[in-house]
């Protein structure tokens, strides 16, 4: 085992477990102000940890370290002596007495940096970043029968499975230019395979790119297809980025700044570029925040959200959002409606008071902030935002009527049965209706019948999943549409770059009922392999609100080289499929001789394509709207996701039958009929839907009935009953409460 330049044998230290995920929790940042002792070197490790050496005028050699941690309002600082010093109560310094100079230091590798830690100090860096706290035990309630917001003790076994705030899982091991943490495509000219990797920025440019007047309509699924994808994405996962958006040697801005110094990774600008004439220019990005890897050096991401499709973008993942996201001031288990306006009358958010607030920038005039829920995207699009509003409407509407149903509820129980029926929609449009449409007849394959909950199946979202499941941009038509009650428009199409975060326009023209007119009754984009991503995404994503329009297809190939993501030929391995070697058996593959070239002409050879890009090129599976590469990781994760869940709404217990039964005639159309002003909708929602030709009034859409949540007299309130365990008493016709433990109360007539 080599050793590093402290003494130590790598590895037998918990250094290399510290190192690569300082920024453990997305919610908190770390501040700018990093103290700096005077004279000091001082070496920047990722995640806003410095080393800062003093040195010796005569020696130059290390006579002091302090080591400071700049995070959120916590600043952690640690002298260090040398071991001659005689200091009392300071640890002994930690590296060798041989002069070092203050070039050496900066040129140290970062696992010897942070080697010059010892065991006790490393468990103090622990616990202040928040990392010592994810390898504690999670005690779990047993007799809760309502998921937890942040996703712990789904798993008994294993509680931490599928919670929010921990690391994806990886189903093949991460390749990193260094083979730790440094991204491919880092070093310029460095060859893999024998070949560079091109700038992400050229192959969107000579691949994705179309002239957009051409584009083609899907004439089977509709824009509502393409926006419960998004919706749903949002429930499962989010990798937030570094909280640092400062370089950590220089400082420097990574979202004005094109300097490639972590954690700033900025697309580069090709020669030629249709659009950025600058090569000096970029289009802005920062690295996804790493997560505390227990034991492990390689770098892994975080998932700030929980695994499950649990309705974590209307609750939160989080205990604190949950609660600011509810109706605090009353017994009704209702979720917080804003409180300035309404949608004719019907709930819209509430406003959030981020500090610096994009929806603000969208219309200078308007002065209308951005929405708040369970998820911090909903504001992105319109369509989105609309099917936040209409899930909230729906908790509520749910609440209300338990209520009636159940007078003796109290809030916490309205909320979790409203939480967990919301839950249970969510699950059941996305299997019986979105996923059927997206993976055809590969469904029945890649995710057969549902049998019972295993708690062997680990349900994480794993780091693959969160780039395939990007191929739902490449379905996005480049206008938002605004229907009237008889499905006209409402003036021409409005620019989709002109509406990302305009939350304005819901607010000021009509509310969501327009918006989701246009999902319902509008065709998407049909992807095919020479019309990938329309230029509204390509070049102009979030252009009100950023200094420069993004590129999402370059950010989905440069986001995958974050990760570590492995080439294309890796994932036609790991799900079974032919990894082509050539130009011809790309060909074969992709059965596009041209496409083929243009990837071999970028990328030299097959294995190196990016994910993203190679199978979104892939042809569609029958029936189904990705290839077959995409169909495996988008099913095999959806599998995981249900077979691990313990509150999978078909496992035994966590509905009646008759809850069950009644949940089965669920559908979006029916919920958009019962909080939205809408009286005609389609039965088929994610079909390319035709006014008014696939329109039914709302009376012959079947509604949910609630019968069966209605609770028996022993079966009230907010314990279980057990009725093995009553010692039966009785005094006339009196309801005793006579037997309390941790798990039941037991109730006697």
């Amino acid at each position: 085992m080599p050793l590093t330049s402290s003494g130590r044998r790598r590895g037998l230290f918990p250094s290399a477990t510290f190192l690569p995920f300082i920024l453990a929790s997305s919610s908190l940042f770390c501040r700018d102000e990093v103290l700096k002792p005077a004279g000091a070197v001082c070496v920047n490790i990722p995640s806003c940890f410095r080393l800062c050496f003093t040195m010796k005028p005569d020696r130059g050699s290390v006579t002091r370290a302090g080591c400071i941690l700049g995070r959120a309002a916590v600043s952690w600082r640690s002298d260090f002596t040398e071991r001659r010093s005689g200091y009392k109560n300071t640890l002994p310094c930690p590296i060798s007495e041989a002069p070092i100079s203050t070039r050496q230091i900066a040129e140290l590798p970062l696992h010897s940096l942070v080697d010059m830690l010892s065991p006790a100090q490393l468990k103090l860096l622990s616990k202040a970043t928040g990392c010592a706290q994810q390898t504690m035990n999670i005690p779990c309630d047993e007799t809760n029968p309502y998921r937890t917001i942040t996703g712990e003790c789904n798993n008994r076994r294993s509680p931490t499975l599928g919670a929010s705030n921990r690391a994806y899982v990886r189903w093949l091991p991460p390749e990193y230019e260094d083979g730790v943490s440094l991204p491919r495509g880092w070093k310029e000219g460095f060859r893999y395979a024998g070949f560079p990797l091109p700038l992400v920025r050229a192959v969107s440019n000579q691949i994705v790119r179309f002239p957009n007047d051409q584009f083609v309509l899907d004439q089977n699924r509709g824009v509502a297809f393409m926006q419960w994808g998004q919706f749903i994405d949002h429930d499962m996962d989010f990798g937030p980025a570094t909280p640092a958006t400062v370089t950590f040697s220089s400082r420097v801005n990574c979202e004005t700044s094109c300097a490639k110094e972590p954690p700033c990774f900025p697309i580069k600008i090709p020669p030629n570029d249709p659009r950025i004439k600058n090569q000096n220019d970029c289009i802005p990005f920062t690295r996804s925040a790493p997560a505390c890897t227990m034991g492990r050096a390689i770098r892994n991401q975080i998932n700030a959200l929980t695994a499950f499709l649990d309705g974590s973008m209307v609750y939160g993942s989080e205990v604190p959002l949950a609660r600011r996201l509810r109706n605090n001031t009353n017994q009704l288990g209702l979720m917080a409606v804003n409180q300035q306006f309404t949608d004719g009358g019907l709930e819209l958010l509430p406003f959030g008071n981020m500090e610096k607030d994009p929806c603000l920038l969208t219309n200078r005039t308007a002065q209308i902030r951005c929405f708040i829920a369970g998820d911090s995207r909903a504001n992105e699009m319109p369509g989105l935002t609309s099917f936040h509003t209409l899930f909230v409407r729906e908790h509520n509407r749910l609440a209300r009527d338990l209520k009636r149903l159940n007078p003796q509820w109290d809030g916490e129980k309205l909320y979790q049965e409203a939480r967990k029926i919301i839950g249970a929609m969510i699950q059941i449009i996305t299997f019986r209706d979105y996923l059927l449409h997206l993976l055809g007849n590969t469904f029945g394959t890649l995710i057969p019948f549902y049998r019972q909950y295993n708690d062997s199946v680990d349900p994480r979202i794993s780091n693959i999943f969160t780039i395939a499941f990007r191929f739902g941009h490449a379905s996005v038509q480049p206008f938002v549409f605004r229907l009237d009650n008889r499905y006209r428009p409402i003036g021409p199409p409005s620019l989709l770059s002109k509406e990302f975060f305009a939350m304005w326009k819901i607010v000021t023209q009509g509310g969501i009922d327009p918006i989701l007119r246009g999902l319902m009754a509008n065709p998407a984009k049909l992807m095919t392999q020479e019309q990938m991503v329309v230029d509204e995404l390509r070049d102009r994503l979030f252009e009100q609100v950023s200094r420069i329009g993004l590129d999402l297809p370059a950010l989905n190939m440069q986001r995958g080289r974050d990760k570590g993501i492995p080439g294309y030929n890796a994932w036609r391995q790991f799900c079974g499929l032919s990894q082509p070697r050539n130009l011809a058996e790309l060909s074969a593959v992709l059965r596009n001789h041209k496409l083929a070239r243009k990837f071999m002409d970028l990328y030299g050879t097959p294995y190196n394509i990016d994910i993203w890009i190679g199978a979104l090129a892939e042809p569609f599976v029958p029936k189904g709207r990705v290839g077959p590469t995409m169909a495996c990781i988008i099913g095999s994760q959806f599998r995981r996701l249900r077979d691990g869940d313990r509150f999978w709404w078909e496992n035994t217990g966590i509905f009646t039958p008759q809850q069950r039964g009644a949940l089965r005639r669920i559908s979006l159309p029916r919920i958009i009929c019962d909080n939205t002003h809408i009286t005609e909708v389609p039965r088929n929602i994610f079909h390319a839907n035709r006014y008014p030709r696939d329109f039914v009034n709302c009376n012959q859409i079947q509604k949910l009935d609630l019968s069966a949540w209605r609770s028996t007299r022993e079966g009230e309130g907010r314990y279980r009953v057990n009725w093995l365990a009553c010692t039966q008493r009785n005094m006339g016709n009196s309801i005793f409460k006579i037997g309390y433990s941790k798990t039941h109360v037991c109730i006697c007539i």
